[in-house]
């Protein structure tokens, strides 16, 4: 079969959807990843190591939590079905115990949070097309992590459309999951400690 794969989606939502449905994807080969969003597929690149530090770092806390309730966290590539239209990968999801039955050979699915570290090539298809597509699925939480600008953007499902949420003096914690807690500040510091004060 040939496919159209693109870099990156353009910086508004299409009108309609594109060709590929999720019976494209599943034939597709393991390389080069991609994602199919809103009926496109797209290229995943390969990560730099700050946008990996990061992963595993949250996924640490995640799985954290996960632990201690039942839950599970995992890291890409996974692929999370949402639609016929839609397969993505998150960096992260985490998946709380009453949820689990979404845990298949794949997650069938919207897990209860999603967490996207944006990279260059990724920034739009992140802040756009997966914020779109997340909250139409339900997925309740989304943290958008931008390690240039040093911050974390943690968005609640509030009737249908996501809702900026500040942490409290650095501090996250879920109003959904109370086992979710992040310290943000600290985080940030070591990320400062690892990789220098500077973007990357």
């Amino acid at each position: 079969m040939s496919v159209t794969l693109l870099d990156q989606p353009p910086p508004t939502l299409h009108g309609k959807l594109g060709p590929y449905r999720r019976a494209d994807y599943a034939v597709l080969p393991d390389e080069p990843r991609c994602e199919l969003i809103f009926g496109r597929l797209y290229l995943s690149p390969s990560p730099i190591p700050l946008h990996q530090y990061l992963v595993t770092e949250l996924w640490r806390l995640l799985a954290a939590a996960a632990e201690g309730t039942g839950g599970m966290a995992l890291v890409a590539p996974m692929d999370v079905h949402l639609a016929d239209h839609s397969v993505v990968q998150p960096d992260i999801l985490y998946i709380s115990r009453r949820n689990r039955s979404i845990i298949q050979n794949w997650i069938e699915g919207p897990p209860d949070l999603v967490v996207e570290v944006l990279s260059a090539s990724t920034a739009s298809r992140d802040q756009i097309h997966k914020l779109s597509l997340y909250a139409q699925s339900g997925i309740q939480e989304y943290w958008i992590v931008d390690p240039r600008r040093r911050l974390i953007t943690f968005l609640v499902l509030q009737d249908g459309f996501y809702a900026v949420h500040a942490p409290e003096n650095g501090k996250w914690r879920s109003p959904n999951r109370p086992e979710l807690e992040l310290d943000a500040d600290a985080l940030w510091a070591a990320v400062k400690r690892e990789f220098g004060p500077g973007s990357r």
